[in-house]
């Protein structure tokens, strides 16, 4: 491999890969951490993170231009992965539900951020905000009222509404 990025890449890969076969964890621990998110450096890289999720691991970092490897998605990268997922899955159960004929759901997702004054529907005037733009694709047999009823679920994904509800995060200090 010729380039750094891409080696430091696949050496990951195959250390997570390693990792399922090696790890001889304790199954009640991995149960009690299936709803917790751990994220750690890598020290691969100034900026890539190993992110842990129970029993599943991915890699995060930033674009090369950026400080990183281009090892993996972005912070809010992920944060976009989240919401297109949970509006793609709550689209799916939806339409099950109500027996739609939905073959498959695409949602593409954009972060910006903009001028606080070019958003006409913020209460914030000043400054920059941050902008997500989502598209979804809905194939299927599906007519105009339906795909509009779709379109007004997928505002009701669980992820959306945190986005776009009141968010407090509380920060603690864990000593090792």
């Amino acid at each position: 491999m010729s380039r750094r990025s891409d080696a430091a890449y696949v050496a990951n890969v195959i250390r997570v890969w390693a990792e399922r076969y090696l790890d001889v964890a304790d199954a009640a621990a991995e149960v009690a951490q299936e709803k917790t998110v751990t994220v750690r450096e890598t020290r691969a890289g100034r900026l890539q993170q190993e992110v842990t999720v129970g029993r599943h691991r991915l890699t995060a970092d930033e674009p090369v231009e950026a400080g990183g490897l281009d090892s993996g998605p972005g912070p809010y990268d992920l944060v976009l992965a989240g919401l297109g997922a949970c509006t793609s899955m709550t689209l799916r159960l939806y339409a099950e539900r109500k027996a739609l004929p939905l073959d498959r759901v695409t949602v593409r997702l954009r972060h910006f951020r903009i001028h606080a004054v070019d958003c006409e529907n913020c209460e914030t005037k000043e400054g920059m905000l941050d902008r997500i733009e989502r598209a979804i694709t809905l194939a299927g047999n599906l007519n105009d009222e339906q795909r509009k009823r779709l379109l007004e679920i997928a505002d009701k994904c669980p992820v959306h509404r945190t986005l776009t509800s009141e968010l407090e995060i509380r920060t603690v200090e864990e000593r090792d």
